[in-house]
């Protein structure tokens, strides 16, 4: 089967985020309950209905497409096309009443990551993209950041906590003092920036393909990079990096230092 018109999956993809985002904000400051999962994340109804709605619509419009979903798994389609989708990235944030929670819509063929949106209901900001068609916020083209020093580069995670869950602080602590500054722009939101010059570097020790799968062509098009600790695009890695792509090889460099010296210590307390 041949490829997909991307112009045609793009405009498909921020529709249905946008109808799913719209979804959440019935749901948005409304003392929502909610459910720890297994792995202590929570999920209230409205994760369940927006993706619900979003898989009612790629079923629709893509019927041999399969789809994964962080909270109804997986379907097998007939053919080499996948959505993946985070109805409702930031679940915390959405519960504390922060408008930085996204949904995201990532569009996979044979593997590879061709399309992705982010949208920010609360904030009513879209990013989107697609493989050879740039990146555009809201209309308008977004890219990175000309940033080239580590000393003057913007520093974004998603949670301190994760770093010592994964045993990384060691890694934070080095960009924290090689950066001119950090912050904790959560989950999707960091990387939004990132891809529209807000923000530099986005580093997360711990994350799930959902996550990644819209971000990777978001960030790419918009002239930055998108890879795991080891410098590899990928969007299955259980730990990312983006940068601007001029502080890539400066962050690698960083990162893999930080594991050389764990290493070693890990060998003398054996």
């Amino acid at each position: 089967m041949d490829e997909p018109n991307l112009h045609e999956v793009l405009e498909f993809a921020v529709e249905a985020a946008q109808l799913a985002g719209a979804v959440t904000l019935g749901y948005f400051n409304a003392n929502t309950p909610f459910e720890l999962k297994a792995d202590r994340s929570p999920v209230t109804a409205a994760d369940r209905g927006a993706e619900q709605l979003l898989r009612a619509r790629i079923q629709a419009a893509f019927p041999e497409h399969g789809i994964l979903g962080e909270e109804f798994g997986e379907q097998r389609g007939s053919a080499a096309g996948r959505w993946i989708l985070d109805p409702i990235d930031g679940t915390f944030s959405f519960l504390s009443g922060v408008p930085l929670y996204s949904v995201l819509v990532g569009f996979e063929w044979r593997g590879e990551m061709l399309a992705g949106v982010m949208h920010f209901p609360a904030l009513r900001e879209t990013l989107y993209a697609a493989r050879g068609l740039g990146c555009w916020c809201n209309g308008r083209r977004a890219r990175v950041s000309d940033v080239s020093d580590l000393a003057a580069a913007r520093l974004s995670v998603t949670c301190t906590k994760l770093f010592e869950q994964s045993g990384t602080t060691a890694a934070l602590a080095r960009l924290q003092t090689a950066c001119l500054t950090d912050r904790g722009w959560a989950d999707a939101y960091g990387y939004a920036c990132l891809a529209t010059g807000r923000v530099d570097i986005v580093v997360d020790p711990v994350m799930q393909i959902w996550d990644n799968a819209a971000l990777l062509p978001i960030v790419t098009e918009a002239g930055g990079t998108f890879t795991d600790w080891t410098g590899r695009q990928t969007h299955t890695a259980p730990a990312v990096v983006g940068t601007n792509g001029r502080l890539l090889n400066p962050v690698l460099r960083l990162l893999d230092e930080c594991s050389v010296r764990q290493g070693a210590r890990n060998a003398d307390n054996a």
